[in-house]
């Protein structure tokens, strides 16, 4: 609850200064390319405190959103926005018989807020790159996890043979946190109103609901849950209005 308090509080802080008569203001548009990444250790491993973050579902899909960027002094400033993420995927279909085959497929919708502090260095007249470095409050909308069927002798593809939604599942050992903490590093460059921006989001909290997995009775077992929910993500976009 903490970690949610302080993000809250750099974002505040954040949008206060940027309401300060500034040299250098931007509001634009970013659209680009996102891959959310789930780490998780499984109920099935018995090395509690030494398992590894081995279940593990590589996302990928789209980011979309809006961006204001303010400079303060000597090329240090910072960026706040809110960004949309739609990610998906399958894993590859492995063989049950003889006649059909199975795989998990996985779709992903959030909204975050986040916040960049920046260094610019200007290369070349109106040509910037740029270091950049902030925390991002994420809340995820949906997720799920589909079991699928294909009869290889007829290509019929069966959905939905059995879906896992995290976010309402009754299932403890099944069941996800909606809101997530991450802290980015990354990279970018400027042309005038143009801009490319990408990076790493390192997950701070344990995505799962419960500190401990349950048996099937539902009694805590000696085996602590444990995971992040990481991101890539390279963006695209332009400032609308610039001064």
């Amino acid at each position: 609850m903490k970690k949610y308090f302080l993000t809250m509080a750099v974002l505040c802080l954040t949008a206060y200064a940027m309401a300060v008569d500034l040299p250098k203001q931007g509001f634009g548009l970013q659209i680009g390319f996102a891959q959310p990444i789930l780490r998780l250790n499984s109920p099935s491993n018995p090395e509690s405190a030494k398992d590894s973050l081995g279940n593990t579902v590589h996302l990928k899909g789209l980011k979309v959103g809006a961006v204001y960027d303010v400079s303060y002094v000597a090329g240090f400033g910072s960026t706040i926005g809110i960004n949309y993420t739609f990610a998906a995927s399958h894993t590859g279909w492995e063989k049950k018989n003889t006649s059909f085959s199975e795989r998990n497929a996985y779709t992903y919708h959030e909204v975050e807020l986040f916040v960049d502090w920046q260094y610019k260095f200007e290369v070349a007249k109106e040509t910037y790159l740029m270091l950049y470095t902030g925390p991002s409050l994420q809340c995820g909308i949906a997720y799920s996890s589909r079991y699928e069927e294909r009869n290889d002798l007829t290509d019929e593809l069966t959905k939905n043979c059995a879906t896992i939604h995290p976010y309402t599942s009754e299932e403890p050992n099944e069941q996800l946190r909606r809101l997530n903490i991450t802290w980015g590093v990354g990279l970018g460059f400027q042309y005038k109103r143009y801009f490319l921006r990408g990076g790493y989001d390192f997950g701070l909290i344990n995505p799962y609901n419960y500190k401990q997995f349950v048996d099937g009775n539902g009694n805590p077992i000696d085996h602590y849950t444990r995971g992040r929910l990481d991101q890539w993500q390279i963006k695209i976009g332009a400032y609308i209005w610039y001064k």
